[in-house]
């Protein structure tokens, strides 16, 4: 065992977290790995940083040690996974310098872990390994076109999706999506068929968010893609210039996607709640899987998310603090929230699900509804139900703008904009806190007329957004508040 301590890249347990004393170095110490993990496994956390040149398994302690080429490529891993957790078989697992600045290790000992190392060399450098005894013999790529299928897709995968996943391994030139056996299939195309196998060695069987979508990569028949059409199931990068398909709008497009997991779920529709939850409380705890940071970037962006076509933009919000919100006539605890679409609806739910207001755990689902109806004229429904399509609250009104992309999950610090002249950040701080909570910092933009202020808490920050959104600050200056992916 590693004597030494350690700077821990998750957070994690290490009562001894010293950071003078653990200087960066190539070899990591990696932690807590699941029983029988293969050399492959762990050699996969590192690849995408760079090249990996030693491996030592401690199977009998969980542990490994793992060098790689260079100390930028180890603090680049460790920087990347301080961010996001990293995991081998679904399972948390702790990454940290060693005090080691090499491996020296016994080759007779180490022959299977030299074998794999070896071939996983030889695809980074795009030669075929020697053959010799007890080497693997691993074949040059047989083509830059991989095949991937989606298993457990409780949550719609796009095309942006599988771009920026890739993409981390090489030049994704050309995408193409498609259904065949009731299955989320499709097709991409490195630039290099040594990208393609890096890509296929790290990501296979790994799930794109907590316990679903999982990636299933096998290298394909193909050596090039013949793409006809820009738009969301076919992509050739490296031809902005196509049209997007017979004169129709890529959102009809977007729509028979759509409609085709609309049907999925309808018939798994009792694994669907249950995986939305699994997945919202993944969105909003940060505990998603190692190679999803750039899915969830995607999904906060808006991109993923059910096409409005197949899917109700009705929410069922339930668990609500009866004393403070009472809208649904027979069940006080509840309300109905229509959206514009389903895109939308699905956002709202993925990021809102779970979070506290009032106090209390609200708990966000698709409602069987496919509409609010308002009350008949003349009928007193006891002000239970409102229009809110003209409401002067909306931050995102217009459809498909490049604001869409600020939409963020709840967050302790707020952004806030058209800010009056003349007010301060002594005024804007009293302002907070008087909602209840306590402001731990404010920063103001050049222009002064945006700033962000951090609360101390994301449920603090959701009751002073709730309170001081669209605030009269006189002079026609309405405060705008939404949450923000920044801190201070």
């Amino acid at each position: 065992e590693n004597k030494s301590t350690h700077v821990m890249s998750n957070g994690s347990d290490s009562k001894k977290q010293r950071l003078d004393e653990s200087p960066p170095s190539r070899v990591l110490h990696i932690r807590k790995l699941p029983n029988e993990v293969s050399e492959t496994e762990v050699i996969a956390l590192g690849l995408p940083f760079g090249k990996v040149t030693n491996i030592l398994m401690l199977k009998g302690k969980n542990q490994a040690f793992l060098e790689l080429g260079t100390e930028e490529a180890a603090i680049t891993m460790v920087n990347y996974y301080t961010a996001v957790t990293p995991q081998v078989r679904n399972t948390p697992v702790f990454i940290q310098y060693s005090n080691h600045k090499e491996l020296k290790t016994d080759s007779a000992l180490n022959q299977r872990a030299q074998a794999v190392l070896q071939a996983v060399s030889a695809v980074q450098d795009g030669s075929s390994p020697s053959s010799g005894q007890g080497v693997l013999d691993l074949n040059p790529p047989p083509s830059p076109v991989l095949r991937i299928i989606i298993d457990n897709m409780f949550y719609p995968v796009t095309l942006d999706v599988l771009q920026q996943i890739f993409s981390k391994f090489g030049t994704v030139m050309k995408i193409i999506t498609f259904t065949k056996n009731n299955q989320f299939q499709a097709l991409l195309q490195f630039s290099d068929p040594v990208n393609a196998q890096q890509a296929k060695l790290s990501l296979d069987g790994q799930n794109i968010y907590n316990s679903c979508c999982t990636l299933r990569i096998d290298f394909s028949k193909l050596v090039n893609l013949n793409v006809k059409y820009n738009n969301d199931k076919s992509r050739d990068y490296t031809r902005p210039d196509l049209p997007t398909g017979d004169g129709e709008s890529t959102n009809k497009d977007h729509s028979l996607l759509g409609k085709y997991i609309s049907n999925y779920l309808a018939l798994h529709s009792h694994r669907l709640h249950e995986a939305l939850n699994l997945l919202s409380c993944a969105f909003l705890t940060g505990a998603i899987s190692p190679l999803s940071a750039a899915a969830a970037a995607a999904a906060a962006a808006g991109r993923v998310a059910l096409s409005g076509s197949g899917v109700s933009g009705v929410l069922l919000a339930s668990n609500l603090n009866e004393e403070r919100v009472k809208i649904l006539y027979n069940k006080k605890d509840s309300a109905l929230i229509q959206l514009s679409d389903g895109n939308q609806a699905q956002l709202a739910m993925s990021h809102l699900n779970g979070q506290k207001v009032f106090g209390k755990v609200m708990r966000v689902t698709l409602s069987k509804h496919q509409t609010v109806a308002l009350p008949r004229e003349g009928l007193d429904d006891q002000l239970l139900t409102k229009d809110f399509s003209g409401s002067p609250l909306h931050r995102f009104k217009k459809p498909g703008s490049k604001n869409f992309q600020n939409i963020f999950p709840p967050s302790a610090t707020l952004h806030l904009s058209n800010i009056r002249d003349g007010v301060g950040e002594d005024d804007l701080r009293l302002l907070f806190s008087n909602t209840g909570g306590t402001v731990k910092a404010f920063k103001f933009f050049q222009d002064r007329k945006m700033a962000l202020i951090q609360m101390s808490s994301v449920e603090e920050a959701i009751q002073a957004l709730m309170d001081l959104h669209n605030y009269d600050m006189g002079g026609n200056h309405h405060l705008k508040v939404s949450f923000s992916k920044s801190t201070i």
